[in-house]
C-alpha cells in the first residue's frame, strides 16, 4: 500500500535559490559587455586614425655627397650651378625696308633658308610703274644726248673747216664769220654736257626706282631657320611699329648652329667661372640627358639688382632637340689641377641644399633633418645662393634628408611622414 507524501516535502521543493541570477539578467549583462567592447574598439580605432592624421607629411630632399671647393677639385665635380635659357647668338626680327601691304610670304615656322633667299614681298605695283617711268626718262635723255652730240660734231667740223679756209685765204672768211662758227661749236659742246648730265640724272632716278622696288622684297639676312611668322599676307607692314594695324617684323629667324645658354651666376661665385671652363648642360625638357658645353664669355658687368653676372655657355654637343628659349640648368665643372697645387691649397668639402631647406632660427641658419620618422634640428654655416641652391660650408656631411616643405613650425622630435 502506497504511503502518502508528507505535506512538508512539497513545501521543500518550492524553496527559492537566491544565488543564481535569472536568465533575463544574464542576457542583459552579455549585451552590455559586447556593447562596451564595441565602443572601446571604436575609440581605439578613432584615436589611431586621428593620431596618424595629425602626423604631417613633409617634402624632403637628399643632400648630395660633398664636392671640393677651391683648387684641388677633380675634373667633373660641380663647382657652381646656374639656371638660364637657350638662346641663338645670331637672331633677327626681319622686317621690310619700306611700308606696304604684304603680297607674298614664302616661308613658315621651321623653314630653313639660305642667305639672300626671298622670304616675302610687298605689293610693288607703284614701284614697278616708277621703274618704267625712270626707264623711259633715261631713254629720252639718251636720245637727246645723241642728238646733241651729232650737232656738236657738225659744229666742230664746220668751225675747223672755216679756220682752214681762213688760214689759206683770209679774204674768204671774215673774223666775224669765224667767231660765229666757233661760238656755235661751243654752244653745241655745252648742250652735249647738259644732255650727258640729264642722262646721269635719269640713270640715278632709275637706280632709285630699282632700289625702292628692291626694298619691297624681303630677303634672309643670313642662313638660318624661321622661328616665327609675325605677319600674314594682306597685313600692312613697316620698318618700325607705328601702332594701329601696322606690323613691324615679318618673320623672326635664327641660326640654330649658334645656340648657346645664357645663365645668371651669383656674383659670389663668378671668380670660379673662367673662359673655356667645361660645363654640363641639362634641359628642363630632357632632365635625363645632359650635353657638354664650355664657357664662351663672362659678360663684363653685373646686375646690381639681382647681384648676378651673365655667363654665356657654348653647346658642344649639337642636337636637334635643343631649341631656342628652352629652360636649362648649367653645372660648371671644376678644372683638373696638378697634385702639387692640390696639396698646397686647403680644400674644404662643400655641399649644397635647396634654398627652401634653410631656415632662420634665432639669428642662425638651420635645417631640419628627418631621422627615423622624427625631426632633428641642425645648425649649419651657409654660403651664397646659386640656381635655387644654398652652399653649406659646415653642418652637413651628405646623404641627409632635409625638409623643404610640408611643415611651417617644426619642433625637435616631431613625428613626420616622408612624402618623397
Amino acid at each position: 500500500m502506497t504511503q502518502p507524501t508528507p505535506p512538508h516535502a512539497d513545501l521543500a521543493r518550492l524553496r527559492i535559490d537566491r544565488d543564481a541570477p535569472p536568465p533575463a539578467v544574464q542576457g542583459a549583462v552579455i549585451r552590455n559587455l559586447v556593447l562596451l567592447l564595441v565602443v572601446v574598439s571604436a575609440i581605439a580605432i578613432g584615436w589611431w586614425y586621428l593620431r596618424e592624421k595629425a602626423v604631417p607629411q613633409v617634402e624632403v630632399a637628399t643632400v648630395g655627397a660633398p664636392a671640393v671647393a677651391g683648387a684641388g677639385a677633380a675634373s667633373g665635380v660641380t663647382s657652381v650651378t646656374a639656371n638660364g635659357y637657350v638662346v641663338a647668338r645670331t637672331k633677327a626680327s626681319v622686317s621690310a625696308k619700306a611700308a606696304g601691304r604684304l603680297d607674298y610670304l614664302g616661308v613658315s615656322e621651321g623653314s630653313f633658308v639660305e642667305r639672300g633667299t626671298v622670304i616675302a614681298r610687298l605689293d610693288n605695283a607703284e614701284f614697278q610703274a616708277g621703274i618704267a617711268q625712270a626707264t623711259a626718262n633715261l631713254a629720252a635723255t639718251e636720245a637727246t644726248l645723241i642728238e646733241a652730240t651729232a650737232d656738236r660734231d657738225q659744229s666742230v667740223r664746220e668751225a675747223v673747216r672755216q679756220r682752214d679756209v681762213r688760214a689759206q685765204n683770209p679774204n674768204l672768211v671774215s673774223p666775224q664769220e669765224l667767231d660765229a662758227v666757233n661760238s656755235r661749236a661751243s654752244q653745241s659742246e655745252a648742250r652735249v654736257n647738259a644732255a650727258a648730265a640729264r642722262k646721269r640724272a635719269a640713270e640715278a632716278g632709275l637706280e632709285l626706282a630699282l632700289a625702292s622696288n628692291e626694298n619691297t622684297i624681303i630677303r634672309a639676312p643670313f642662313t638660318g631657320t624661321v622661328l616665327r611668322k609675325d605677319a600674314e599676307v594682306g597685313e600692312v607692314v613697316a620698318p618700325s611699329v607705328g601702332g594701329g594695324l601696322t606690323r613691324g617684323a615679318v618673320v623672326t629667324m635664327a641660326d640654330l648652329s649658334t645656340l648657346e645658354v645664357e645663365v645668371d651666376v651669383n656674383e659670389a661665385y663668378i671668380a670660379r667661372i673662367t673662359k673655356g671652363l667645361r660645363a654640363r648642360i641639362t634641359l628642363d625638357a630632357y632632365p635625363d640627358t645632359s650635353f657638354r658645353g664650355s664657357v664662351r664669355q663672362v659678360v663684363p658687368t653685373a646686375d646690381r639688382q639681382r647681384a648676378t653676372v651673365q655667363v654665356k655657355v657654348s653647346i658642344t654637343d649639337r642636337d636637334a632637340r635643343i631649341l631656342p628659349e628652352m629652360g636649362a640648368k648649367v653645372d660648371f665643372l671644376q678644372p683638373e689641377v696638378r697634385s702639387a697645387d692640390a696639396g698646397r691649397d686647403a680644400a674644404r668639402p662643400v655641399v649644397r641644399v635647396p634654398q627652401a631647406a634653410v631656415r632662420e632660427d634665432g639669428g642662425k641658419s638651420v635645417v631640419w633633418i628627418v631621422r627615423d620618422g622624427r625631426l632633428v634640428r641642425r645648425e649649419i654655416e651657409v654660403g651664397p645662393v646659386s640656381a635655387g641652391f644654398r652652399e653649406v660650408r659646415s653642418g652637413l656631411t651628405g646623404g641627409e634628408l632635409v625638409v623643404i616643405g610640408g611643415v611651417d613650425s617644426p619642433t625637435e622630435g616631431q613625428r613626420v611622414k616622408n612624402g618623397q
